[in-house]
């Protein structure tokens, strides 16, 4: 069985960026670049692909605001999606 990772998308400077979080390694994480239109679904889909990874089956992207800088107030709003993924070596698994 493959493992599962959480792949995130974040507007940084306002172009949006796809990741896979590979914690405790010191891997560099997979991620695509996008434009300053928000990414579609199958936008994001495909992007995966190219990283070599794929939702894992029922997973669904959840979207979270959060802060540039969480002790002000008036900071410049973050926002982030992310989604259960697995690498497609166990996508037959």
């Amino acid at each position: 069985m493959a493992e599962e990772f959480t792949a995130q998308l974040s507007l940084r400077d306002g172009r949006w960026r796809l990741y896979v979080v590979l914690l405790s390694t010191t891997e560099r994480w997979p991620d695509h670049p996008f434009g300053h239109a928000v990414p579609t679904f199958t936008e994001r889909t495909d992007a995966l692909s190219v990283l070599g990874f794929e939702p894992v089956p029922g997973a669904e992207w959840t979207w979270t605001e959060d802060s540039e800088n969480p002790d002000d107030p008036a900071s410049p709003v973050v926002l982030i999606a992310a989604v259960r993924v697995r690498s497609w070596a166990g996508a037959g698994a």
